[in-house]
């Protein structure tokens, strides 16, 4: 398959990476530059301070006093700003504020909460390029995937106005004469949100769009890796929150670590949304069922490709590129794992190979690059250290992996996309590694290759690449994908906010965003009417007194 075929699809296909640089023909060259990109201004404009508060209830902004967190910018490693972290006694304010505000709001209709809900993704749209350039510098990502988080945020605000008009319940027959069933939903009271730092604003408003339109009011403790980005979401929204006299307590914000697992003990949290590992969401998980309240899991994920003899292999560049390396590599949906059929294995590993060594890494706010930095050097490390436990378990290496150092790599995390042969049963290809490494493999039949998608903890996205029929509908069908996303002809990552997001087994089993994920954020009621003018029981039960 010629290689500008794909560069053309990769680009009609709005994935939104500028892979026509790719037409230059360098090795995976380094692209250094000076350019601030107006950083200073955008903090400026976001109200970023040089040392800013770690809690808020909506307007106000508590003066903590807890430890002091550092947010440094993966892209240069210079320090973006710092936060006093809130404590205890901080939690313990908010969380009473929030308590008395869910009494409030949860008597207004949820269409006039929609409606506040409308203004705030009207107040994200003003504010996209900003929060966007914002996303990038604190987490990142490229530019371009920083300005598509907020278009997220745009769109599940969208999503949640029609929803507060449509929190529908049912009507059932009742078995009694003279009787009418139906159920109904109300809210839960507060929710905790509990977001990682690879999407550090877009996580937050599925959860906070939806349980606000369902009458709820939100608690968010933000990734302490990117502090600065729930500041900001804070300050967009305060204007909406003042204009509309929204209590205070509907939208709260508390950073640090301590926060955690308050939000996780306190039994007044009848619902915590948690994205993150699968080793702290079993934590998470147990701790919160230990008093009995709810869980939104959304876990990691260790997503595949199957790429079958009657693929497109156009398309599966563009869908296995992307997916292996954009966000270097850390999306719980990136692609982890390429199952190829032998027939075709050596062509698209030429391909792919040729690609790898023309991608550019350097600064994510330089369109011209395709991969940015790691979220900071412990990643690094973690990268390194799978590639390492690959070798020893037997793998080979097909595109050399390493760190970057020198001009414009200073912040020593950026990183080689590596692609390595290996089987399926290692026990690093089982784990996810938040990195861009791509492990590759062969499968004879489509029996095969499912059952290598399906054999690993994690069941959060997956994929097959097929033009027969026969295959994709087996994929789909209950003998075919395990993951809690399966696609056809689209690769693993980047999933729309209308379908509900989230996985099985060690992802957790918790959905968010679209579909009916709503009702995770309420409570199911069911009501029972006699408009009789006698009293019988269920089941035919005869009661005389």
């Amino acid at each position: 398959m010629d290689l500008n075929r794909f560069l053309i699809a990769f680009v009609s296909s709005n994935c939104l990476i500028l892979y026509s640089q790719l037409l230059n023909r360098k090795t995976m060259s380094t692209t250094a530059t000076e350019n601030t990109f107006g950083i200073s201004e955008v903090l400026k404009k976001l109200g970023i301070k040089e040392t800013n508060y770690g809690a808020s209830t909506g307007l106000k902004h508590i003066a903590t006093k807890g430890k002091k967190i550092d947010s440094y910018s993966p892209v240069d490693g210079q320090l973006i700003g710092s936060i006093n972290a809130a404590t205890a006694e901080d939690y313990a304010n908010v969380m009473n504020t929030a308590d008395e505000a869910f009494k409030v709001w949860r008597l207004m209709p949820a269409p006039k909460r929609g409606e506040i809900v409308r203004q705030i993704g009207d107040e994200i749209r003003k504010n996209k390029d900003s929060l966007g350039k914002l996303v990038s510098y604190e987490m990142g990502k490229s530019l371009q995937e920083g300005l598509g988080e907020v278009q997220e945020m745009i769109d599940i605000c969208d999503f949640a106005v029609g929803l507060s008009r449509q929190l529908y319940g049912l009507t059932m027959h009742s078995e009694r004469p003279m009787h009418r069933m139906y159920e109904q939903w109300h809210p839960f009271g507060v929710v905790g949100i509990i977001s990682a730092f690879n999407f550090p604003v877009a996580v937050w408003s599925w959860n906070a769009a939806l349980a606000w339109v369902c009458g709820d009011v939100c608690i968010w403790k933000p990734s302490s890796k990117t502090p600065l980005c729930a500041i900001a979401c804070q300050n967009i929204i305060a204007e909406v929150l003042r204009k509309n006299n929204v209590p205070e307590g509907v939208s709260c914000v508390v950073i640090g670590n301590e926060s955690g697992d308050l939000i996780n003990n306190d039994k007044r949290i009848p619902l915590v949304s948690f994205t993150g590992s699968t080793r702290i969401g079993r934590h998470v998980s147990k701790t919160v069922a230990e008093r009995f309240g709810n869980t939104i899991l959304e876990l990691g994920g260790n997503n595949a490709i199957i790429v079958s003899q009657h693929a497109d292999l156009s398309m599966v560049l563009v869908g296995a590129v992307f997916g292996a390396v954009g966000t270097a590599g850390q999306r719980c949906t990136s692609t982890r794992r390429l199952i190829i059929h032998e027939s075709v294995y050596d062509k698209t590993i030429s391909v792919i190979k040729e690609a790898y060594s023309q991608l550019k890494i350097g600064n994510p706010l330089d369109s011209n690059n395709h991969v940015g930095p790691l979220i900071d050097e412990n990643a690094t490390k973690d990268y390194l250290n799978a590639i390492e436990k690959a070798k020893q378990e037997g793998a080979k290496i097909i595109v050399e992996g390493g760190v970057l150092s020198g001009e414009g790599y200073e912040s020593g995390c950026y990183v080689k996309p590596c692609v390595i042969e290996a089987k399926n049963e290692y026990h690093i290809v089982q784990e996810e590694t938040f990195a861009p490494i791509l492990y590759v493999m062969k499968y004879k039949t489509i029996e095969e290759a499912i059952a290598m998608q399906n054999g690993v903890p994690q069941g959060l996205s997956s994929s097959i690449f097929t033009t027969n029929m026969r295959e994709m509908e087996l994929f789909l069908s209950q003998a075919g994908s395990d993951c809690g996303i399966a696609n056809v002809n689209i690769g693993t990552s980047g999933a729309e906010i209308g379908g509900a997001f989230g996985g099985e087994k060690e992802t957790g089993g918790g959905r968010e965003s679209g579909s009916d994920a709503w009702k995770a954020y309420m409570r199911r009621q069911t009501n029972t009417i006699n408009y009789g003018t006698s009293l019988p029981l269920a089941q035919g039960i005869n009661f005389t007194i």
